[in-house]
């Protein structure tokens, strides 16, 4: 079972010299987040998603496996930018883009009322115009659990303040 320890790493350049070094190893790990039934019904409404599953508290208690309602995998996966910002720092970028997946697994429920957390393994940096392109593997941990909630390959643009 994973272990309460938070892991921050702070990056003042984003030269592929001073990064390489930690490709291949964690250089993250969050803080634990409750999930919400709030924040479950919320994103339901939003992206229209209201699958019984998640957002009917009665029936999952009384046909869901679970016994309780549990977060969209993308609710989760949506939160990974959030997760990662709070162990993973560049103080010397402009700003942090976005870029994609590579490979996505929901490999665990996250039962409305759980906490999570990201660990974060820097896997790639690639040096690109105006910055740098890096791969991560992020690890959603459920409290509690053994098995992840989630494990995704999130690629991601720190681009260089200009001077």
């Amino acid at each position: 079972m994973p272990s309460d320890e938070v892991k921050k790493t702070e990056f003042n350049s984003i030269e592929l010299s001073k990064l390489r070094p930690f490709v291949g190893h964690e250089i993250g790990v969050s803080p634990w987040h409750k999930i919400t039934q709030q924040q479950i019904n919320e994103f339901a409404k939003v992206t229209m998603d209201q699958q019984w599953i998640h957002v009917d508290e009665k029936m999952a208690e009384e046909h869901s496996p679970f016994g309780k309602t549990i977060a969209h995998g993308y609710l989760v996966l949506s939160l990974i930018p959030r997760l990662t910002s709070e162990s993973v720092k560049f103080t010397n970028a402009e700003m942090g883009i976005n870029y994609g997946l590579d490979k996505v697994r929901f490999t665990h429920p996250v039962i409305s009322g759980s906490e999570i957390r990201a660990r974060t393994t820097l896997l790639e940096v690639i040096d690109v115009n105006g910055g740098v392109k890096i791969k991560y593997q992020v690890t959603i941990d459920v409290n509690g659990e053994e098995k992840p909630a989630c494990v995704a390959q999130t690629i991601a643009l720190i681009l260089k303040k200009a001077k």
